[in-house]
């Protein structure tokens, strides 16, 4: 029996060295009940931030091009957070009845997912700001639904 149990670690062992499992990212389709606008808020923020730090840098020293790549990821990596978040709202919580109630919804989603589109192509600060504007109305009519 304990050489069974070898083997068979070993056959996984070799399996997961083949199939090269990689990690899974979801928020949960139970669905848990818990959802938020704050991850979307903070992303939105970041993006502008990272995007007015990037237009702030003069100089191309070695350290500054070091913290421009650096921002550049952060603004990017948060953009894509932020749709991701504003998508899990859009799939996972909205109903038909807050499309009744609010039945220009589905634009507003669809615009500020493409803000944070060209949020990851561009460093344009009026973009940013829109992104921040469209996250704050969404997450208005989020709590409006919560009442």
């Amino acid at each position: 029996m304990k050489n069974m149990t070898g083997l068979l670690a070993a056959a996984l062992r070799k399996a997961e060295t083949v199939l090269k499992p990689s990690p899974v990212y979801a928020h949960c389709d139970i669905p848990c009940g818990i959802y938020e606008t704050n991850s979307m808020t903070t992303a939105a923020d970041t993006v502008l931030k990272m995007m007015e730090k990037i237009l702030e840098i003069k100089g191309m020293e070695l350290v500054d091009r070091n913290n421009f790549v650096r921002m550049v990821h952060v603004k990017e990596e948060h953009a894509q957070k932020c749709k991701q978040e504003i998508l899990i709202l859009w799939t996972d919580y909205f109903k038909e009845e807050h499309l009744a109630k609010f039945p220009d919804l589905h634009t507003k989603v669809w615009k500020a997912t493409k803000l944070c589109s060209q949020a990851k192509r561009t460093v344009d600060l009026k973009a940013a700001q829109q992104l921040k504007e469209a996250v704050a109305e969404i997450a208005r009519i989020f709590a409006e639904t919560k009442k």
